[in-house]
């Protein structure tokens, strides 16, 4: 097995998750992750903690969708038990096929996605972190070779965290400061506010009330959106490749759109409910170890010269203690390029130009 393999167990159960000698484990397996879960259940083993596995395949799920009613109402009983028992739920990305589900039908998806919206909710209650284990598929989708995915992958999960978050604090500090935020670039001129919210320092560490490995983006959740956004980042949704999106806002919630590939996922996503129109995150890509475009929302939103906005659910880790952020049953992230002719400020100041920060070499104002 790659030593790499059990760095990423070992910076996964003890920086990541935070494991501790009786904790209860849930470990999603997926198809393609047989290598980093035996690592990981080593780990876990060698910590003290009680460990429980569910597999997890596209495959399979569409088998079983395509299968139901779709009346999923009484679906997640039996899993929800599982998951309010745990303490930490490990994620272990990584199938044989990223368009497994591709053809099952948009409202069967819907339907499973809000009756499934108690178990998601039990597993933000958790020490939840997501990772992912470079397969053939990945690389494939990524257009990359499999060992040259592999580094690539690497050297994004096994990065000195704790530097990065005293960098991504600066970030963060901004973000807490401030009232409005601003983002130009082509076809791009949108506000948002910001105010009384908390930003996040994700720094791939539950202990930030950060919940991907890899990490490296600062995020909040905004509020009272106006104008329009492109997203000029490739994305697959469901399965589907979706290209070049067009939100337009007002009084904070989508009135138009448009995509030019598959705009039917993009309809059926903010159809789900009411909240599904309005802005859940605005994130801050600030990992430089990413320095391409994969396919993948996990490496894509972290990458330097990049903001993402995502539809949908707001974290309350972004909430003042009381509040509750915007509610719905999806949370879809969205990417836009900020490293050409494009900049973000905060109450009218300019902190990031075409990808540069104003605390980095080569910042102009």
């Amino acid at each position: 097995m790659d030593d790499r393999i059990h760095e990423h167990a070992e910076v996964l159960v003890d920086w990541s998750a935070q494991v501790d000698a009786g904790d209860n484990v849930l470990v999603s397996v997926s198809e393609g992750t047989h290598e980093l879960a035996v690592a990981v259940a080593e780990k876990l083993g060698e910590r003290g903690a009680n460990m429980a596995t569910m597999y997890s395949s596209g495959e399979v799920s569409r088998a079983y969708m395509k299968a139901h009613d779709g009346d999923f109402e009484d679906d997640p009983a039996h899993e929800l038990a599982l998951v309010e028992n745990a303490d930490v739920a490990l994620s272990l990305g990584g199938g044989r096929n990223t368009s497994a589900s591709a053809d099952v039908p948009g409202e069967k998806r819907q339907a499973k996605a809000k009756a499934s919206q108690q178990i998601r909710e039990a597993y933000m209650e958790t020490d939840w972190v997501s990772t992912v284990h470079p397969t053939r598929s990945l690389a494939q989708q990524a257009g990359m070779a499999y060992e040259e995915y592999q580094d690539f992958v690497y050297d994004a999960v096994l990065r000195d965290w704790e530097a990065l978050a005293g960098e991504m604090a600066k970030m963060k500090e901004i973000l807490d400061e401030g009232s409005e935020v601003r983002i130009v670039k082509a076809d791009t001129d949108i506000t948002m506010s910001i105010e009384d919210r908390i930003a996040v320092n994700s720094a791939a560490s539950v202990r930030y009330d950060s919940h991907n490995l890899p990490s490296g983006e600062v995020f909040t959740a905004p509020y009272d959106t106006e104008g329009e956004v492109f997203f000029d980042v490739p994305m697959t949704f469901r399965g589907k490749k979706v290209r070049n999106v067009h939100l337009t806002f007002e009084d904070g919630e989508v009135v138009d759109y448009s995509a030019d590939q598959n705009e039917d996922v993009l309809t059926e996503i903010l159809e789900t409910d009411d909240g599904a129109r309005r802005l859940g995150e605005l994130g801050i890509g600030m990992n430089r170890g990413i320095d391409r475009f994969t396919d993948s929302i996990l490496f894509d939103e972290k990458m330097g010269d990049t903001i993402h906005l995502a539809v949908g659910r707001a974290y309350d880790s972004n909430m003042p203690e009381g509040e509750e952020g915007n509610q719905s049953a999806v949370h879809v992230d969205m990417i836009t390029d900020m490293s050409e002719d494009s900049f973000m400020e905060v109450d009218g100041e300019v902190v990031q130009r075409n990808g540069t920060f104003r605390w980095e070499d080569g910042f102009s104002a």
